[in-house]
């Protein structure tokens, strides 16, 4: 892992490969660890970047006040160290989330969006009711030992078909999670409402959903692709939330066929 100075926080990163940048933004209660299959497989035509975000893996901390918008800038530091001046940014989930006000905020360096799995904020996808639900869970289970708070997340992230081998790799990615990051990115997460960016988008933008996804279901992606001009989405039959990890081939396929044509432009 490469390290960089960011606003004050050591931020920890992996580079691999070279071409085009594709910046891979992972989701809350994880790191960069979970873009193992797309780090292996796409650093032959990429130049692949992996940050673990401060409050996850090997980054430090943030301060209490962190909200979207500083890890948004806190990754624009990150392009900037690794020399980076266009890129494909690439985010599940929370990360998802993050590339979307990383483009509010840092729009010039962006080649094109790559949406998995996420939300317009949970604030601007889910009722209020199941927002506060979601957001006192992640408060109260924050301060669970790894035995406890990886069973109930880890039940979300996939179908009922992925293997025993992809289980525990996420669950071993789990485990090692960092109380005050996952706190307050579900605090963010929570707070977040990119409705009204969305329409405004002007990248390609490309939606990958697993079908059966639990914790972010297809209405999602109908909402950000019927918002977004011009944005396509791609469903992987049969994957739930953590679709990467569950079906890296046809992930990776999808990823590579939308991105590289874009590079040569």
């Amino acid at each position: 892992m490469l390290r960089a100075k960011v606003n004050g926080l050591s931020v920890a990163y992996e580079r691999t490969g070279d071409g085009p940048a594709l910046v891979l933004l992972h989701g809350f209660a994880v790191d960069s660890r979970m873009w193992r299959p797309q780090i292996e497989s796409l650093s032959d035509k990429f130049t692949v970047i992996a940050w673990d975000a401060p409050g996850a893996g090997q980054s430090s901390d943030p301060p209490e006040t962190f909200g979207i918008g500083e890890w948004a800038d806190c990754l624009a530091g990150i392009l900037d160290a690794a020399g980076i001046q266009l890129a494909h940014i690439v985010g599940l989930s929370w990360g998802g989330i993050l590339a979307q006000e990383f483009y509010r905020r840092h729009s010039a360096p962006v080649l094109s969006l790559v949406l998995a799995g996420t939300y317009a904020g949970w604030k601007g996808s889910l009722p209020e009711p199941i927002v506060e639900q979601r957001l006192a869970a992640c408060l109260r289970d924050a301060s669970l030992p790894p035995n406890e708070f990886v069973p109930r997340y880890l039940q979300g992230m996939f179908s009922e078909s992925a293997t025993k081998e992809v289980r525990e790799e996420l669950a071993s990615i789990m485990s090692d999670f960092l109380p005050v990051g996952f706190r307050l990115m579900a605090m963010a997460s929570a707070q977040v409402d990119t409705r009204d960016l969305l329409p405004n988008i002007q990248v390609p933008t490309l939606l990958i959903w697993g079908d059966v996804d639990k914790r972010s279901p297809m209405s999602f992606a109908y909402q950000l692709r019927n918002a977004i001009p011009r944005a396509r989405l791609a469903v992987i039959s049969g994957a739930g939330h953590v679709s990467n990890l569950e079906n890296p081939a046809e992930f990776n396929t999808i990823v590579r066929d939308f991105c590289l044509p874009l590079s040569t432009i």
